[in-house]
C-alpha cells in the first residue's frame, strides 16, 4: 500500500482537537470528535492493508495481529508503566482500586465496557481517570478481532457482496447510535453510556473508513479540492461548534465522519488540502498522534489529582508535555517495534514479550482492586490513606439508603415509623438526609428522591443523558410523590430541595412540548402550583436551596490537603460562584415569600467568604452535593433547625405546626 503523507497529516488534525479539548480550551468545545476522525482513518488503513494481502492470497491473520501488536502494545505499555508509580503514590484507595481495574480492562482490550458499566449518577469525575481515554483503543481492538475474519469469509463472494455487507452493518450500527441517543424510552445511564463507549454503536465510523478502502482500490487517487476542502471544514466546523451538549454519536457524528472520509477519498496530490496536510509540521504531529493520545490524558488526569485546579498556564505546559512525551515514545519506543529490529526481531518475540507485560499489568491492576487500592500505603503528607479515611468520609451521600432512588415504602427510606416530616427532590434532596436525621427535625421522616428529578410538578429536565423518557419519569414520579402526601393525610412539613437543573435549560413539559431556553416564568408557575398542592394536603412546603457552588469540585482542596499538605484555607469568595449558582439563588430569593424557604448560603457563608471544611470536616463531596459529615454538621451545629422554624413561623396559615424542631 502506497504512503500517504496527507493521511498522517489528517491524524494532526484529529489529535490536536482531542488534546486541546481535555486541556480545558472552551474554544475547542467539539474537540472529541478527533476520537472519530482516527476512526475512520484506522477502517480505512487496516481495510487497505487486508485488501492488499487478500489478493496477493497472501493474507495471514496472524501476521496481521503481529502488526497490531507491534503498532500498539509497546508505547501503551510504556505509558501505563509510567503511570503506575504515580497511581500508587497519589490516588485515594478508591481510585487506585478503580486504576487497578482499568489496567486490568486496558490489558485484555475490555476498558470500553468497563467504563460503560462504571458509570452512573455519582460516578467519579472522569477527569481524574488516567486511562479512560483507552475506550478508543478497546474499540478498534475489538473490530480488529472481528472484522478481518468477516473479510476473509466474504472474499469469496466478490467485492460487491463484501462492500455490501459493511454498507449494511455500518448503516444498523448508525441507526442504533441514533436511537440510542434520541429514542430512549426509560431513564437508563447504561444506555446512553453504552451508546457512546461500544462497538455496536461506533462501528459504522470504521465502516465509512472501510468502506473508503474499497472505494479506492485499483484506482488513481481522485483530485477534487472543493470535496477534500469541504471535508477538512465540515471537521473544523465540528471541532468549534459542537460541545458536551451535541448528543454522540448520532447524524450528528456523520458531519465529522463524512469529512474525514471526504478527505481520504479526494484529496490527491495535486489538491491544496493534500499540500497543506501534507507539510511538515502536519505530518510530524501525525506521526506522533498516536503516542500524543495515549499521554495526554495521564498527564491531564494526574495534575487534576496532585493540584486542586491547574492554572491555564500549568495545562498549557501539560500540553507542551504531551508532544515532547509522544516524540520520545515515538522515537524509542513505537519505532524500534514497529520493524522486525534487532531489538524485537521476530514474531515469537513480539507474541511472548506482549504476553509477559500482559500477565504482568493484569496481576498488578488485579491485585489494586482486590487490594481494596492498598489503603495501608503512606500518602505524600505521612498519614497512612486508611488514617485519612478520605472514601470512607466522601461516599456518595444517597440519604438514608442507597434504594431510595425511587417512591417506596421500604423502612429503609425512612427513619422512624409513621413520619411526620417527606424529604423530597433531587441528589440535593439526599444530600439533605443526614441533616434532618442528626437533628434538624426531631419527628420521622421519608425519603422520596430521584436523581436529576426537581420537585416540581408537570415539567422536568431533558438533555442527551436524560431523554424524554426520563423526563417523563420524572414527571411520573412527582405525581406519585403528591398522591402519596395526599393519601397519607397526616404530614406536616415538606422539604424539598433540588439544583434545579431545569432552570435555564431545556424544559420537557407534561404535554410533551419543549421549551428550548428554559422559561422562568413556567418554572416560578409550577413550584406555585406544586407548593398549593402541598398546602392542599395540609402540609407545610419548605423549599431548601441548593449549597454555594463555583463549578469546580469543592472536595479537592480539603483532600490536597490531607493528602499533599496542601493549602489550609479551602473557602472561597461569593464572588467565585458560578453564574449558573448565583443565577439559580437569585430566582429562589425573588420567590421566597411564596413558598417556605431557606437558603443554605446564608449557614455557610459569612462576609463574603464561604466555607467547604469546618472543623476540619469536608462540607461538600464533590462540587456541589454535600458530605455525609458536612450534611450532619448543617443540621446539628450549623442551624437548619432555627430555619426551619424560622420558615414555619412566617406562614402560619400555610401549614400546621405539629413538627417538633431541634
Amino acid at each position: 500500500m502506497q504512503y500517504r503523507r496527507e493521511i498522517d497529516g489528517l491524524r494532526a488534525v484529529a489529535v490536536l482537537p482531542v488534546v486541546l479539548y481535555h486541556a480545558g480550551l472552551g474554544v475547542f468545545s467539539g474537540g472529541f470528535i478527533g476520537v472519530d476522525v482516527f476512526f475512520v482513518i484506522s477502517g480505512y488503513l487496516i481495510t487497505a492493508l487486508i485488501i492488499v494481502d487478500l489478493e496477493k492470497d497472501s493474507y495471514s491473520i496472524i501476521a496481521f495481529y503481529e502488526r497490531r501488536a507491534r503498532r500498539i502494545l509497546p508505547a501503551l505499555f510504556f505509558v501505563m508503566l509510567c503511570c503506575v508509580p504515580f497511581a500508587y503514590a497519589w490516588m485515594l484507595p478508591s481510585q487506585l482500586a478503580d486504576f487497578g481495574q482499568s489496567v486490568a480492562a486496558v490489558t485484555t482490550f475490555v476498558s470500553n465496557i468497563l467504563f460503560w458499566r462504571r458509570t452512573n449518577y455519582f460516578a467519579p469525575d472522569s477527569d481524574l481517570n488516567p486511562l479512560l481515554h483507552t475506550w478508543s483503543l478497546a474499540v478498534e481492538e475489538q473490530f480488529y478481532i472481528l472484522f478481518p475474519i468477516l473479510l476473509m469469509l466474504l472474499w469469496r463472494f466478490g467485492r460487491r457482496v463484501i462492500v455490501f455487507v459493511i454498507f449494511a452493518i455500518s448503516l444498523i450500527s448508525l441507526g442504533l447510535a441514533q436511537w440510542a441517543s434520541s429514542h430512549v424510552t426509560t431513564a437508563n445511564f447504561y444506555i446512553v453510556t453504552a451508546n457512546f463507549y461500544l462497538l455496536p454503536t461506533r462501528g459504522w465510523e470504521l465502516g465509512a473508513g472501510s468502506l473508503c478502502a474499497f472505494a479506492l482500490h485499483g484506482r488513481v487517487q481522485p483530485s477534487n479540492t472543493i470535496l477534500s476542502g469541504l471535508g477538512l471544514a465540515l471537521i473544523i466546523v465540528c471541532v468549534f461548534f459542537y460541545d458536551g451538549s451535541t448528543p454522540f454519536p448520532s447524524l450528528y457524528t456523520l458531519l465529522p465522519v463524512a469529512g474525514a472520509a471526504l478527505v481520504i477519498l479526494y484529496a490527491g496530490p495535486s489538491t491544496w488540502i493534500a499540500r497543506l496536510l501534507s507539510t511538515r509540521v502536519p505530518v510530524g504531529i501525525g506521526l506522533i498522534s498516536y503516542s500524543a493520545y495515549l499521554w495526554h490524558q495521564p498527564l491531564f488526569a494526574f495534575a487534576r489529582i496532585r493540584i486542586e485546579q491547574p492554572t491555564p498556564t500549568m495545562l498549557a505546559g501539560l500540553t507542551v508535555g504531551t508532544f515532547a512525551l509522544a516524540w520520545f515514545s515515538w522515537r524509542f519506543i513505537e519505532q524500534p517495534f514497529r520493524g522486525r529490529s534487532k531489538l524485537v526481531p521476530s514474531r515469537t518475540a513480539i507474541f511472548g514479550l506482549s504476553a509477559a507485560a500482559g500477565c504482568v499489568f493484569l496481576t498488578t491492576g488485579l491485585a489494586a482492586y482486590f487490594m481494596q487500592g492498598l489503603p495501608s500505603r503512606i500518602a505524600p503528607s505521612g498519614r497512612s490513606f486508611a488514617e485519612l479515611g478520605l472514601d470512607r468520609r466522601l461516599r456518595v451521600n444517597d440519604g438514608l439508603d442507597s434504594m431510595c432512588v425511587e417512591l417506596t415504602n421500604s423502612p429503609r427510606c425512612r427513619n422512624g415509623d409513621h413520619p411526620k416530616v417527606v424529604l423530597w427532590g433531587d441528589s440535593y434532596a439526599m444530600a439533605l438526609a443526614p441533616a434532618l436525621a442528626a437533628g434538624a427535625i426531631d419527628e420521622p421522616f421519608v425519603q422520596f428522591t430521584k436523581p436529576a428529578c426537581s420537585p416540581v410538578a408537570d415539567i422536568a429536565y431533558i438533555d442527551k443523558q436524560h431523554p424524554s423518557g426520563f423526563s417523563q419519569g420524572c414527571i411520573d414520579f412527582n405525581d406519585k410523590v403528591l398522591n402519596w402526601i395526599r393519601n397519607e393525610g397526616d404530614i406536616d412539613y415538606v422539604i424539598m430541595s433540588s439544583a434545579l437543573g431545569i432552570y435555564d435549560h431545556v424544559t420537557y413539559r407534561r404535554d410533551g412540548t419543549i421549551f428550548e431556553n428554559g422559561n422562568n416564568q413556567l418554572l416560578k408557575e409550577k413550584m406555585l402550583k406544586t407548593a398549593g398542592m402541598v398546602k392542599a394536603a395540609g402540609a407545610m412546603p419548605i423549599f431548601i436551596s441548593p449549597p454555594p457552588r463555583t463549578g469546580y469540585d469543592l472536595s479537592r482542596c480539603g483532600i490536597a490537603a490531607l493528602v499533599f499538605s496542601g493549602r489550609g484555607d479551602c473557602s472561597f469568595r461569593v464572588s467565585d460562584e458560578s453564574q449558573a449558582s448565583l443565577a439559580i439563588l437569585s430566582f429562589l430569593r425573588s420567590i421566597d415569600k411564596d413558598i417556605g424557604y431557606i437558603d443554605l448560603p446564608s449557614l455557610l457563608c459569612r462576609d463574603g467568604v464561604c466555607q467547604t471544611m469546618i472543623d476540619g470536616r469536608f462540607i461538600f463531596r464533590d462540587s456541589g452535593h454535600l458530605s455525609h459529615e458536612g450534611s450532619e454538621l448543617i443540621g446539628a451545629s450549623l442551624g437548619l433547625a432555627p430555619l426551619i422554624e424560622a420558615a414555619e413561623s412566617s406562614r402560619p396559615q400555610a401549614g400546621r405546626a405539629k413538627v417538633s424542631l431541634r
